[in-house]
């Protein structure tokens, strides 16, 4: 039922699943005791059981630690951290930055836009495959109509954040799932195509994520902190400078095509 009844029903009560504080006592964690069978989890434990109610073992964990750890780059000149080092530049608060880059990171060619789009599509091709279709034609059909994220990188075709990656993925006895296969031979494709088509970080955790079983939505709300390490020394290392002095542009780097110089009168 629509109108006025639907919020009658939602007034005077929270229905929720999620958990509840019940303040001086204890707090609930969909459905565990946050103190009692919770103070023993790391953080991103945490986070994934608050994202897919699932507890994840030591193996995927380890691996779902890396996918942060192994992109996490301090470098202002980024386009999430620049927006970071200018809030600590002109003295924002680090919650205002940090909030500000997280929200750029999910730019459409460069963040996390990618990564969903590069889960989405392997997860549905991964189904196609299985139900017969030929991986040749998918990867047609997908180009026909959208660019295939997850492949080909701006300034540097090679991807080195992938073999550190992978290791770990071997180490764990992670590397032999479905979609990290289907990945693999979706860049075969592709390089014969174009060789700058050759698999990022996009497509490479998208297909680890979902041999662990994550979905579309799940692996978005995972990616979503996957670059904020690297950010804050950028947010501290401006904040600790002279305000307002992070890449000043000079006047002789304008492209000035207005009104030429004015004398002015005496």
């Amino acid at each position: 039922m629509n109108g006025p009844q639907r919020l009658r029903d939602g007034a005077d009560c929270l229905a929720t699943r999620a958990g509840k504080a019940f303040v001086g006592t204890r707090a609930v964690f969909l459905g565990h005791n946050l103190h009692e069978d919770l103070r023993h989890a790391d953080w991103v434990e945490l986070y994934l059981l608050s994202i897919t109610g699932r507890r994840f073992g030591a193996r995927e964990l380890r691996l779902l630690h890396a996918m942060w750890v192994c992109t996490s780059y301090p470098d202002a000149r980024l386009w999430n951290n620049r927006v970071a080092a200018l809030a600590g530049s002109t003295r924002s608060t680090p919650g205002l930055g940090m909030s500000a880059a997280l929200g750029m990171s999910e730019a459409v060619v460069y963040g996390g836009h990618p990564c969903v789009r590069a889960i989405d599509f392997l997860s549905g091709a991964q189904r196609r495959v299985t139900a017969g279709e030929a991986l040749v034609d998918i990867v047609a059909q997908e180009l026909a109509q959208r660019r295939i994220y997850g492949y080909g990188r701006p300034i540097h075709a090679t991807d080195e954040r992938l073999p550190w990656l992978l290791d770990i993925a071997r180490e764990q006895g992670l590397d032999g799932g479905p979609h990290l296969a289907l990945a693999h031979e979706v860049e075969r494709l592709l390089v014969a195509r174009d060789a700058r088509l050759k698999m990022n970080y996009a497509a490479l955790t998208a297909g680890l994520a979902a041999d662990l079983g994550l979905s579309v939505t799940e692996f978005h709300h995972f990616q979503l902190p996957m670059l904020l390490a690297g950010m804050t020394p950028c947010y501290i290392e401006a904040a600790g400078r002279p305000a307002g002095t992070l890449f000043p542009l000079s006047c002789e780097h304008i492209a000035y095509e207005g009104a030429a110089k004015r004398r002015w009168g005496v």
